[in-house]
């Protein structure tokens, strides 16, 4: 079951957990990431497997906190499911 994102410290980020039904979900997903990725210049940190994504959004800057701009972005890939 898909997880929201969830907030964690040190360093502050947002995480989620995407789980899809076979593989070919999971890679048309990770095509879409990577269009939305390209078009905002933003690279979340992801690791995958044959039928779920895991997704770290960082501020632009380490020492930065989680802003409106990572929050954006978290709601622009929640749009591609």
């Amino acid at each position: 079951m898909d997880q929201p994102w969830t907030r964690r410290p040190r360093p502050d980020r947002l995480e989620r957990r995407i789980e899809f039904d076979d593989y070919e979900r999971t890679r048309t997903f990770l095509e879409r990431l990577n269009g939305l990725s390209e078009q905002e210049g933003r690279f979340p940190d992801i690791s995958f497997g044959r039928t779920y994504v895991n997704l770290t959004l960082r501020a632009e800057a380490d020492e930065d906190p989680i802003g409106e701009p990572e929050e954006i972005f978290a709601k622009a890939i929640d749009g591609l499911l």
